[in-house]
């Protein structure tokens, strides 16, 4: 892409978007012109409509895939080339509802207790304790523990939004533990050079190497320990409004969806089966 490449770069960065909301954007548009093999500044509705159902219909991705191309498509055109989006008329595919998977609290347990490397599992309860993405773990530097006020800053999280969460005491004495053993100077998690934050890569394998030992068969990733983490504490009684906050969600309803994991409720409700009467046991 060359020029529009930069010009599109220099567009999110003028944004203010999350580097990470970049990296993302900037593939999708170049993926979408490797498709065609031309460039995007002479294509236009058909050849987006023809994209989109090909991410549908032949790659098959999530909805989740399909909404970032559309909205990595819809800035360039938009933001970069300055055209008129809605000239395209491109319908925008609706969000399927799916629940995400929550690991419940032994199995929380038996994860960390699957992980041996002090690194490794610091990283792991740190992303569950404070209910942080992978990315804000991976980028908290020495200072962002405040063990006075027993609080973790989140800086530049998604939506490029600065927020504190929970500094947890068990959380804090591993924290200890690992820093006496490492000595890390800047980046809390970095790689083996000191120079960078270790790669989300690398704490993936760390996770499903942890998962499979400790016997889970749950297709949980790495985001479960946080939705786990909201889910625990609705569980113990801590209303959405605080839990909004300390995951740095913007709507209400994204937090919402906790609601339809939490047991807290459930079970006070009983199985219509349950109040039957019991039948005579066959013989």
């Amino acid at each position: 892409m060359g020029r529009l490449y930069d010009q599109m770069k220099r567009d999110l960065e003028l944004r203010n978007f999350s580097p990470h909301t970049r990296r993302t954007y900037l593939a999708c548009v170049r993926r979408f012109a490797l498709y065609f093999h031309r460039s995007p500044e002479e294509m236009g509705d058909p050849e987006i409509r023809e994209y989109l159902h090909y991410l549908i219909k032949e790659r098959k991705v999530s909805q989740g895939a399909v909404t970032q191309a559309y909205g990595a498509l819809k800035f360039f055109y938009e933001t970069t080339l300055k055209r008129d989006w809605e000239g395209f008329r491109v319908p925008k595919g609706k969000m399927g509802r799916r629940l995400p998977i929550v690991l419940s609290q032994q199995e929380v347990e038996s994860l960390f207790g699957a992980v041996k490397n002090l690194k490794h599992r610091a990283i792991l309860m740190t992303i569950y304790s404070a209910g942080l993405r992978i990315s804000e773990a991976l980028q908290l530097k020495l200072s962002d523990i405040d063990s006075q006020r027993m609080t973790i800053r989140i800086e530049h999280g998604k939506g490029n939004k600065d927020r504190y969460t929970l500094l947890g005491k068990r959380n804090l004495d591993i924290l200890r533990e690992y820093w006496k053993k490492y000595r890390p100077r800047d980046w809390l998690f970095c790689n083996p050079s000191r120079k960078r934050p270790l790669s989300t890569n690398a704490v993936r394998r760390v996770f499903y190497k942890a998962l499979r030992q400790a016997g889970i068969k749950k297709p949980a990733i790495v985001h479960t320990l946080r939705h786990s983490f909201a889910t625990h504490l609705l569980e113990a009684g801590t209303d959405l409004y605080h839990i909004q906050h300390l995951l740095g969600h913007t709507n209400p309803k994204t937090t919402a969806v906790y609601l339809h994991l939490s047991r807290k409720e459930l079970t006070k409700v009983t199985s219509p089966l349950d109040l039957l009467e019991e039948p005579e046991k066959p013989t």
